[in-house]
């Protein structure tokens, strides 16, 4: 039961990497800008949450409601006031002004709540349920794993049947032929980081109750997210989601079979193998969604 065990529990983790992962791959696709701040947002949410709980008693699910709107504005202005001004530039002043912000935020969290890792603990933090066999599910885990699909959903239909998703699909696909098409691609860059930035930071308040919440938590989830991204290819907002329950399973098994230790190891060697072996990873070429 062990192999069902872990199964389980890595598609449940996986979820919440997936979620993660579909705003980075949506800002690549749309931007061509691979985001490092990505789990700086993630680290946001993840306070956010345990605010909204701890100062106002706001249950870390019902939270949502207000951290995802907050989360989009923040991200669009991010992409307005500064983003705006590298896109077109060497990917280097791309790279280095994500960085900055990924630094910022994180020693800003560091100097208002201190090194201190918090826990975000409610009355169902600890519960579960078994299934036949003696297999436990995680309660907060699952409903987090239930959140995730609904906002996956939401987010396919968003692109698949809105003019504004459409537009962004066109934007990801070829920008140039976007604008020549009478698309405002600048708009859709914003658009495309707000979203990004509320993904990330929907999934750092999901998985808040699971692990620590310190102002350097979001570092382990960001190389997550490149690997989901690289596993699923670059842009495909499908692959992403594909790729982080690959990843979340991955590191399940190898918790359970060899150690703790090493389940970073052997995603990582994963992520160079798919480098290596298949660039564009599982689902092509960049831009598909």
């Amino acid at each position: 039961m062990l192999f069902f065990q872990s199964l389980i529990s890595g598609i449940l983790t996986g979820g919440i990497y997936a979620l993660a992962a579909m705003g980075m791959s949506l800002v690549f696709g749309v931007m061509n800008i691979s985001n490092f701040a990505h789990g700086d947002l993630m680290m946001l949410g993840m306070y956010m949450a345990y605010y909204l709980f701890t100062l106002l008693n706001i249950d870390p699910f019902l939270s949502l409601v207000l951290i995802m709107p907050a989360a989009f504005v923040f991200g669009y202005a991010i992409e307005k006031t500064m983003i705006n001004r590298v896109i077109g530039h060497p990917s280097e002043n791309q790279i280095l002004l994500t960085v900055g912000l990924g630094l910022i935020m994180g020693n800003t969290a560091l100097l208002a709540f201190t090194s201190d890792p918090k826990i975000l603990t409610t009355s169902y933090s600890s519960s579960s349920f078994n299934l036949p066999g003696d297999i436990s599910v995680s309660i907060p885990m699952l409903l987090s794993f239930l959140v995730t699909c609904l906002l996956t959903a939401v987010l396919y239909l968003f692109l698949s049947t809105t003019r504004t998703g459409m537009a962004l699909r066109a934007t990801s696909q070829n920008r140039e032929a976007a604008q020549l098409m009478g698309i405002d691609v600048s708009r859709m860059s914003a658009i495309a980081f707000g979203i990004g930035t509320l993904l990330a930071a929907s999934a750092g308040a999901l998985i808040a109750q699971t692990y620590y919440i310190d102002p350097f938590a979001g570092h382990t989830f960001l190389l997550k997210s490149f690997t989901i991204c690289v596993l699923g290819g670059l842009g495909s907002v499908i692959g992403a989601g594909v790729g982080g329950i690959v990843i979340g399973v991955v590191e399940a098994m190898s918790a359970a079979y060899l150690s703790s230790e090493w389940k970073d190891v052997v995603v990582f060697v994963l992520f160079l193998a798919i480098l290596l072996l298949r660039p564009r990873g599982l689902f092509g070429r960049k831009g598909e969604q």
